[in-house]
């Protein structure tokens, strides 16, 4: 009895906050529109009746979606091993001599454009996700790189040399201080680095890939503006999901632990 009156009190607060909370909310609307688009010809019709077929019907909206979301994740989680093991590889004693050089390369990749990237690839590796991937995970490696370099560098010399006064190894001192303190610059790269993804993605329909920008690219190439919306649409709500996601944990992170 004395137990449930707290937690009889703390549903209703769960529930008020989850209510007033954005991020659910964008969440549901864009899975509601990737199994409603294909349904709304008439409201399509109505806006551009100039379209014979207003909505895009080639491929279902949710599985570009689920397509779409599977292609940033594994070219994200590619660009976010690589670029952390770079920056904290050239951070080393041994390693340090290559940090201009991975600051170039990196640089160097980010000035590519992805279509070029995409074109370059394709003769290698063909039609389909795998040179979308290739772009991707190079892509979105700059951000990673730089915002590990960046945590990195600005963790404070007199907690490294406490750490090491302490006895502690490389390792420890790597694991439990320089990552830590590292963590909410590391995070905001990351999160850049995923919101590029999520707009460069819709290019990959160029080269045989099943995203988000496959009706952005039939849109374009057959004059239906109806079609570029809707998969702009996705794309952008989509991506503003993602950047919330990341808002979230940005402030868990800033809050001591």
């Amino acid at each position: 009895m004395l137990t449930s009156a707290p937690e009889s009190q703390t549903k209703p607060v769960a529930a008020a906050r989850w209510f007033h909370d954005p991020l659910p909310w964008v969440v549901m609307v864009l899975l509601c529109l990737a199994y409603v688009l294909p349904h709304t010809g008439a409201i399509f019709g109505a806006l551009f009746p100039q379209q014979d077929r207003p909505v895009y019907l080639q491929e279902p909206f949710s599985e570009l979606l689920w397509r779409h979301a599977g292609l940033v994740v594994v070219s994200s989680s590619m660009a976010i091993m690589v670029g952390i093991g770079m920056g904290i590889g050239v951070t080393r004693p041994a390693g340090r001599a290559f940090e201009p050089m991975m600051q170039t390369l990196a640089s160097a990749g980010q000035t590519f454009p992805p279509i070029a990237v995409l074109a370059l690839a394709v003769p290698a590796v063909g039609f389909g996700e795998l040179p979308a991937l290739i772009a991707l995970a190079l892509y979105g490696l700059l951000p990673v790189l730089q915002a590990t370099l960046a945590g990195l560098a600005g963790v404070p010399q007199a907690a490294l040399e406490s750490a090491r006064a302490m006895g502690m190894t490389p390792w420890q001192v790597l694991r439990q201080i320089e990552i830590p303190l590292a963590w909410p610059v590391w995070l905001a790269g990351v999160r850049t680095s995923v919101i590029i993804n999520i707009g460069t993605a819709a290019i990959a329909s160029t080269v045989g890939a099943k995203t988000l920008g496959s009706p952005i690219i039939v849109g374009l190439s057959g004059f239906n503006t109806a079609y570029v919306l809707q998969g702009a649409l996705l794309v952008g709500l989509l991506a503003v999901a993602t950047d919330m996601a990341f808002e979230r944990l940005a402030r868990r992170a800033a809050l001591p632990s």
